[in-house]
């Protein structure tokens, strides 16, 4: 059986991490199989949005500790399958289009690395997160120290993953992880949704867009400005802003609107 199922609908991409026996704890065979995946939608054009989720109850629950603890390693194997993971995080942050994390349930360790490599993460009532390396006497990996502190601040990073503690939905909204929080039951239909929303964007200009977000972080006053001038060089001589424009001037409706946010959005 597949660890991960991937579709394509309408300019939307579906990842879904299928081990729903073990809360979709992530190993080595799902790690190959996201890359894979995410090597594919980088590819396709037609792929102009993603949602990432987990199948059954949960997102993912983490790194599968019970599997790899029935197995030796020595540092040097455990690097090499760390890098695995790596690239596979390394490139859904990359995919140049929008990536939406729906999570439903738990998502702990891993899991929770992985859905802050998404540009947005929406997350249903019952959904819970964690921290959790430091119950095992781990260290946080797939970019969690990168993610985290951009995300809650310094100070709050710290104490979430030296706590190990569990939040829930509504305190992960409150501090900044989140976007959204929806009813239960309601998190795949406002990811989709979303994610539909954002296939009418410009791609070139939402790629430039989101790379400018990125390297802002890490970027002076200057060259941020000299960066954002060449994108928009590009951008405005692209089909998309030509028509745009124009609908614009005849006071027609814009091609691309932002969904109605959900009820418990973050104020």
């Amino acid at each position: 059986m597949s660890t991960l199922e991937f579709s394509r609908h309408e300019g939307v991409a579906t990842l879904v991490m299928s081990r729903p026996a073990v809360k979709n704890a992530y190993n080595a065979e799902m790690g190959a199989a996201l890359l894979d995946a995410l090597e594919e939608i980088r590819r396709d054009p037609q792929v102009r949005a993603v949602v990432l989720t987990g199948a059954g109850e949960d997102f993912c629950a983490g790194g599968d500790v019970g599997g790899m603890s029935r197995m030796a390693f020595t540092a040097a194997e455990l690097r090499a399958r760390m890098e695995v993971a790596n690239r596979a995080v390394i490139a859904l942050a990359a995919l140049p289009c929008p990536v939406i994390a729906a999570v439903e349930g738990v998502a702990m360790g891993a899991g929770f690395s992985l859905a802050l490599a998404a540009d947005f993460i929406v997350a249903s009532e019952r959904a819970r997160f964690c921290m959790a390396f430091a119950r095992i006497g781990a260290v946080p990996d797939m970019g969690a120290t990168y993610m985290l502190p951009r995300l809650v601040g310094l100070q709050k990073a710290r104490e979430l993953i030296y706590s190990a503690r569990e939040i829930d939905a509504t305190q992960a909204l409150e501090i900044g992880i989140l976007l959204e929080v929806v009813g239960n039951g309601e998190v795949q239909a406002r990811a989709q949704e979303l994610a539909r929303s954002m296939t009418a964007l410009s791609p070139a200009a939402f790629a430039m867009t989101k790379r400018l977000l990125d390297h802002s972080l890490n970027n002076d006053w200057s060259s941020q400005l000299a960066d954002e001038a060449s994108a928009q060089a590009i951008a405005m001589t692209c089909d998309y802003f030509k028509e745009a424009t124009a609908r614009f001037m005849r006071k027609e409706p814009f091609l691309y609107r932002w969904p109605r946010p959900a009820r418990s959005e973050r104020t």
